[in-house]
């Protein structure tokens, strides 16, 4: 077989075949371009109907007009521009040129974009179509699907809001042959945060006052989104004021300004603080809340023992349950005021160092007990409602913010009163008299058995030593027996002071509940005492009744006497 090392001239040599693949590689430019190339040209005209572009051929080639249009009509491109192209031989060729097609070059650029952004995760940016079933369309260039799990990081309940959006976007599925494109943004804005985490974590330092925006509230407080980090804006650092919830200073996208407190870099925690920008309103307390002075507050809270109101932020008083009225009578401040309320009161102490700042309602008014020695005096008659009962009296309120003692010894005159409930019940209107004023020490003595005569000095003053008086047996003692003359009033009939009856045998007593005439021998109007002598009786039926009484006793006695003889006599055996 010939070879090129041949001498044969109808063959071409090797250094003949090495000079024409150069020749051809030179004209390689002039040859026709395959199907599906993209070529690079530029517009030379533009007529209603089509584009003329020069792409380097020796022929130059048309797009139809209607593939260079924009949504509303127009035409974007003009003479002069670069445009790519792809030849189309799908249709009749134009005379004299070529059919080129704008759209399928745009198309096939557009898959490379696609592929190479896949290739190598870089972002794309689409618009999002509509929701469908399962997640969201996505125009990237060409219609993409995005699956409902790769919308956030976060579950998304509510797709409709990212229509019409244009959003970053990574290309994580792609077949160029079916024409499907899955695309996913959670991928977009993890790149995003991760990115703007590093950057804010190299920027942040403790004591910096950045801008950043609530993102969402919790009962303890709220999240600050720093640029790609979150802080925790505690609630106890939103204000110096006192409030409930975050919510009633801050709401989802608030760009606030805050303090960074606390930076655990290790673990990426941040501790934020609002109230920290403002000057402590304690510092200067004293010189705008002079004690006696009078401020306006809202009520925050109320308790058993008072009520807390805010007369600024940060700074609340105490009004205590004691500084609410001049009565004593209030059971809860909820009786005088309720959250809510703006009241004004009266500044009392202020302790700067401790926080504290005491605050009085009732002072608004004048003491009543100021002026009680003027408004009443020993001897008038009051009345009042019984407010409280205890062991050795009764309270009375005669007026609000007055009350009165009527002491357990003088509600009777007569009756030997253990407790004030005997004669008294709570709530109940009585009269008494004053018996003395002591408003120094807001104490006013108070007397019910003084409305009534003292049945003592009734006595005394009627009846003098050596008066007759009859009495009835009420109680005896060792040394003799009590008779009450009238009510409430007993005299002492000693034992040496009843006379011996005939026949009496041992200590005769007088029979209980039984009347008798007493002479009066005694008489102690100081101590309260009267002496008795039982007069000698004169009248025969009385007598022989006392005798009776008498001897029954004395057979009483010897019968015991006799019982004790017997047992004597019985041990003696």
């Amino acid at each position: 077989m010939a070879t090129a090392d041949d001498k044969d001239p109808g063959f071409p040599s090797a250094t003949e075949i090495e000079d024409y693949e150069h020749l051809i590689e030179d004209y390689s430019h002039l040859a026709p371009p395959s199907e599906g190339e993209v070529l690079h040209g530029h517009i030379v005209k533009i007529t209603p109907q089509e584009a003329i572009v020069d792409v380097g051929l020796k022929l130059e080639g048309l797009v139809p007009i209607e593939q260079l249009r924009q949504p509303d009509g127009s035409v974007a491109l003009k003479a002069g521009d670069a445009i790519d192209v792809v030849l189309d031989r799908s249709g009749p060729q134009p005379e004299g040129y070529v059919l080129l097609s704008y759209s399928r070059a745009s198309s096939l650029r557009i898959w490379d974009t696609l592929d190479e952004a896949m290739r190598d995760q870089l972002l794309v940016s689409g618009r999002v179509l509509e929701r469908t079933k399962g997640g969201l369309t996505v125009d990237v260039g060409v219609v993409a699907f995005m699956p409902g799990s790769q919308v956030d990081v976060r579950p998304i309940h509510d797709l409709d809001q990212f229509v019409g959006q244009d959003i970053p976007v990574k290309v994580i599925k792609l077949n160029r042959r079916r024409g499907n494109v899955v695309v996913s943004r959670k991928l977009a804005v993890e790149e995003e945060v991760k990115s703007r985490r590093h950057t804010a974590l190299e920027n942040l330092h403790e004591g910096d006052v950045v801008t950043g925006t609530v993102k969402n509230l919790t009962e303890y407080g709220a999240f600050v989104d720093l640029g790609g980090i979150d802080g925790l804006l505690h609630i106890s650092d939103i204000s110096h004021g006192r409030i409930a919830h975050p919510s009633e200073a801050l709401h989802p996208g608030d760009e606030v300004t805050v303090k960074i407190l606390k930076f655990d870099r290790e673990k990426g925690r941040i501790s934020l603080g609002i109230r920290q920008l403002n000057p402590d309103p304690w510092e200067s307390i004293l010189e705008r809340y002079p004690p006696g002075g009078r401020v306006v507050g809202r009520v925050m809270s109320t308790t058993d023992y008072g009520a807390f109101i805010e007369i600024e932020p940060g700074v609340e008083g105490l009004i205590h349950i004691s500084e609410m009225t001049w009565s004593r009578r209030m059971k809860h401040p909820n009786k005088v005021v309720k959250v809510g309320d703006q009241v004004e009161a009266v500044v009392l102490e202020v302790k700067a160092r401790e926080r504290r700042v005491s605050l009085g309602i009732k002072q608004l008014e004048a003491d009543p007990w100021t002026t009680v020695a003027q408004r009443y005096s020993i001897g008038s008659v009051v009345e009042g409602r019984v407010r409280k009962l205890s062991d050795f009296g009764a309270f009375l309120e005669i007026e609000e913010g007055i009350d009165g003692l009527v002491h357990v010894s003088d509600l009777s005159w007569t009756k030997h009163v253990k407790h004030p409930s005997e004669m008294l019940k709570k709530g109940q209107v009585v009269q008494a008299v004053i018996l003395n004023i002591d408003a120094p020490n807001r104490r006013l003595s108070l007397g019910v058995k003084q409305l009534q005569p003292d049945s003592w000095e009734s006595f005394f003053r009627s009846h003098e030593v050596g008066d007759l008086v009859r009495g009835t047996v009420c109680r005896t003692a060792p040394f003799g027996i009590f008779v009450e003359l009238a009510p409430g009033v007993e005299g002492l009939c000693h034992k040496s002071e009843v006379p011996p009856m005939p026949d009496q045998a041992g200590d005769a007593l007088l029979p209980m509940g039984e009347e008798y005439d007493f002479k009066i021998i005694k008489l102690n109007e100081n101590e309260k005492k009267i002496g008795l002598r039982l007069r000698a009786v004169a009248d025969d039926e009385e007598r022989t009744r006392l005798e009776d009484y008498q001897r029954q006793a004395a057979a009483a006695t010897m019968t015991i006497e006799e019982a004790m003889n017997m047992r004597g006599k019985g041990e003696d055996r």
